[in-house]
């Protein structure tokens, strides 16, 4: 897994993801950088999974991480182009739990 951070000009930091969503150090690398931008007052997000092509266990595990982190510190946190892991967050219910767009443009408009 990549990743990468771009904060717009609205403040919405959206955090694009690419690759396989496996764990390993990619995953502590991502939770630290989560920690890092609400510790800087970042309390928007975007994840944007149009680039992963495949997402295990732990990678749904790092995703509801996320979610409750952002959510502790009163922020909020949505999923965008959800297509090449939408069959495993629906198997395991997790799609009613992750607001989620169809495109990052989409996303933005929500905040």
């Amino acid at each position: 897994m990549k990743f990468k951070d771009i904060e717009t000009d609205s403040g919405v930091i959206v955090l694009d993801l690419s690759g396989k969503i496996m764990g390993g150090e990619e995953t502590t690398m991502f939770h630290g950088k989560m920690h890092e931008l609400i510790q800087s007052g970042k309390r928007q997000f975007i994840i944007d999974l149009k680039n992963v092509e495949w997402m295990n266990s732990v990678g749904l595990g790092m995703l509801i991480s996320a979610f409750t982190t952002v959510k502790n510190a009163k922020g909020r946190l949505v999923l965008a182009n959800i297509t090449n892991i939408e069959s495993i967050l629906s198997m395991t219910r997790l799609i009613t739990v992750f607001e989620h767009f169809d495109s990052r443009e989409t996303a933005l408009k929500s905040f």
